[in-house]
This record gives C-alpha cells, sequence and structure tokens, in this order.
C-alpha cells in the first residue's frame, strides 16, 4: 500500500562493521560504501559518510543535481535511524532540485522522495495527497518513456514503476478513509482512485485488490469484500517468498485484518501463521493469530452447541499465542497499549473459563471439567500452512 516504511529485522541491524582497510575518499566511493552498509542494515555507519558525500558536493550548503544521491541516501538513512525530521529535510531538499522527478533514479531523482514526502508529512489529508500525485505523476512519465520507445531490457522497470503507481494510489485512497473520511467527496474519491489503481496494470495487484476490499467493507458490501480477497490471496499465495508479487509482511498483516473483519478467519489464520513461521517475534503477528482463534472458538459456541471439543482445542490454542504475544511485548519494549489491554482482556476471561487445561506435548488438552466435574479432551489444533509456502 503506497511506499512501505522499512521493517526491522527482530535482530538489531545497527552494529558497526569493520572499517575497509582503505577508506573511501571521493563523494561518489563514500556514497558507494554508505549505501552498501545500508543495504546491510547497517545505517548508523552509513550516516556520516554520506553526510560526508554531501558536504563534499555542496561545501556552502546550495544543493544542486550533483547533490541529490546525496539527499536521497541521507533521507534513507534517517528512516531507517528513526529521524522523520532529518529525513524530512533531506527529502525536500531533493524535491526543490528535481521538482518533476525527472532526474534519473542512478542519479538520485525519480519518485521516490515523493511517495516518502507524503508519508513523512506533519499535516497529512490533502498534503500527504499532493506529494502522492506528484510521485504518480513522475512515475507514470517513466512508465510512457519505457513503454513508447520500446526499450529493451526495461521491461522489469516498466513493471515495478507500474507496481508503485498501483501502491501510491491505493495510499490515497487510505488517506481518504483515514485522514479526509469526513468530507463530501471522500466515497467518490476513493472509488475514483481505486479504479486508478486496478487499471494499471492488466492483472491487478494483490495490495490493490486488498484495497478494494477495505473499501468495500466500510460500504457494508461484505460479499465484494469477500470476493475480493479470495482473489488477492490467490494471487501470492503459492508464490515463493522473495517473488515481488508477494506482498511484504505489514501489507499481510493488514490483510489479516481485512479478513478477520469479514469473517474469513479460517484464511486469516492460514495467512498469519506464515507470517509467524517468517518472523516469529512479530507480536502484532502474535496477538492476530490468537484473536482469529478466539474468534472462531466463539462461532463454534454458537454453531456447534453442546459440542465443547472443538471449541475448547481453539481457545486454548488462542490463549497459548496470546500469551506468546504478551510475553513478546514485555521483552521487546512494544509500544501499543490497545493491543496489550485486548490481549490481556482475553486471556483472562479464557484463564477463568478453562483453569489449567493446557496443551499437551502430543496434542491433546486436557483439564477441562464440564458441570459434572468430567474432563473433557479433544485433538489439538491442526496446523494450517499455506499451500507453497
Amino acid at each position: 500500500m503506497g511506499h512501505s516504511r522499512p521493517k526491522h529485522s527482530k535482530k538489531q541491524r545497527s552494529k558497526h562493521r569493520d572499517s575497509p582497510s582503505s577508506a573511501p575518499t571521493s563523494p561518489a566511493s563514500l556514497l558507494a560504501q554508505s549505501a552498501l552498509l545500508l543495504s546491510q542494515g547497517d545505517p548508523v555507519s552509513a550516516l556520516p559518510l554520506a553526510q560526508k558525500a554531501s558536504s563534499l558536493l555542496s561545501p556552502s550548503d546550495s544543493h544542486t543535481t550533483e547533490t541529490l544521491s546525496a539527499l536521497s541516501i541521507l533521507g534513507e538513512i534517517n528512516i531507517e535511524l528513526g529521524n522523520p525530521d532529518a529525513a524530512r529535510e533531506a527529502f525536500m531538499a531533493a524535491a526543490k532540485i528535481d521538482p518533476e522527478g525527472s532526474v534519473p533514479e542512478a542519479a538520485g531523482g525519480g519518485a521516490e522522495k515523493f511517495l516518502w514526502l507524503a508519508q513523512l508529512s506533519e499535516q497529512g489529508g490533502r498534503e500527504s495527497l499532493g506529494w502522492y500525485e506528484r510521485g504518480v505523476e513522475a512515475l507514470t512519465g517513466r512508465i510512457q518513456e519505457g513503454e513508447g520507445e520500446g526499450k529493451s531490457g526495461r521491461e522489469e522497470e516498466v513493471e515495478e514503476g507500474k507496481r508503485k503507481v498501483a501502491g501510491a494510489l491505493c495510499a490515497m485512497v487510505e488517506v481518504w478513509m483515514t485522514d479526509l473520511s469526513l468530507e463530501d467527496e471522500a466515497e467518490a474519491q476513493c472509488e475514483s482512485l481505486i479504479t486508478r489503481a486496478l487499471m494499471v496494470s492488466s492483472v491487478p495487484y494483490a495490495s490493490t485488490l486488498q484495497t478494494l476490499a477495505s473499501i468495500r467493507l466500510s460500504q457494508n458490501r461484505l460479499e465484494d469484500a469477500e470476493s475480493a480477497l479470495t482473489r488477492s490471496v490467490e494471487l501470492w499465495k503459492d508464490l515463493p517468498l522473495e517473488d515481488p508479487d508477494r506482498p511484504d509482511f505489514p501489507t499481510r498483516i493488514s490483510l489479516t485484518r481485512l479478513l478477520m473483519e469479514a469473517e474469513m478467519e479460517e484464511l486469516a489464520l492460514e495467512v498469519v501463521e506464515v507470517l509467524v513461521g517468517e518472523d516469529d517475534e512479530s507480536v502484532e503477528a502474535w496477538y492476530l493469530g490468537g484473536w482469529c482463534l478466539h474468534l472462531m472458538a466463539s462461532k463454534v459456541e454458537e454453531e456447534k452447541e453442546g459440542d465443547n471439543k472443538e471449541q475448547l482445542a481453539l481457545l486454548l490454542s488462542s490463549r497459548e499465542w496470546l500469551r506468546n504475544c504478551l510475553k513478546l511485548y514485555g521483552l521487546l519494549d512494544y509500544e501499543d497499549d490497545r493491543l496489550r489491554d485486548h490481549a490481556q482482556e482475553l486471556v483472562a476471561e479464557m484463564d477463568k473459563e478453562l483453569g489449567e487445561a493446557e496443551i499437551e506435548e502430543d496434542g491433546d488438552e486436557e483439564g477441562w471439567e464440564d458441570e459434572e466435574g468430567d474432563n473433557t479432551s479433544s485433538s489439538g489444533d491442526e496446523d494450517h500452512e499455506m499451500e507453497g509456502t
């Protein structure tokens, strides 16, 4: 959905590396080394090199086209370091030098700075929309150039540009659904933008269909939302992890929430189990899995009155997921009070209902006593693995 913020891995990535035997001195070599360090997950070491390159290229702080590469990498480094003000300053300077995004990306130009500024905007709303639109215009120009000239070898560049255009348009939809949701034109704007996004490529991107589903859910069009979500997952579920058509981790976290909102809990659980497999220290993934299992248990209680075995298995699994979530929450100093409070509320509720019942190593659950004092057991919850992962 738009230009995603970098996701920190579960390992701390700001470790200093040994300096090369011969330190770079020219601006180009300084920037190359800085970019390498950034790609290796070491923004701390990358920052002084990029700063030195920038000072060499613009000793009087009067930025020119030659400084675009330094400004771009400074912006990205500061994003990684969690310094939004410094990142915004760098991208704003780059936007003044390259206001149309016409300078080649290899020289530090292009649309990226506009997409970042849309997310870094302090005002949000229409200001963010303006930056996104500038990014879309710059990307569209590059796409038309690549397609119009029929240049061989630019197919991947064109496809990547289309993907970014669709992402930016979907991000604009999100702005209308959040910051500008009370505007009279909000719904019409969302429909216009999602139509544009769906037309970017012959086959819609999975994230575009996900945004379409979000719109339909807000309109209480549940069947249309279910259809869009099913199509979205079908597009990528069998793809390898490194495939560019496979949505990134944060997008699939959002997908899990949408699936749960659409009451598609079984598919939501398949998605979140894959997420936990990719990053077993994701607090939000463990939380969503636990909540999803709890919702499934509630459905079983409503649909299979008097049959406790399946409900027991789901509740025990839910509690285990949520306990893992809360454990990681404390270990990682995670900050989301609403998530924590809801997880604690659900665990307390299940502790009261289940008592000391636990999932045994062989997969059986024991210890849930009925009114007559008999113990009820059932087979453990099966592992749901998404096909192709």
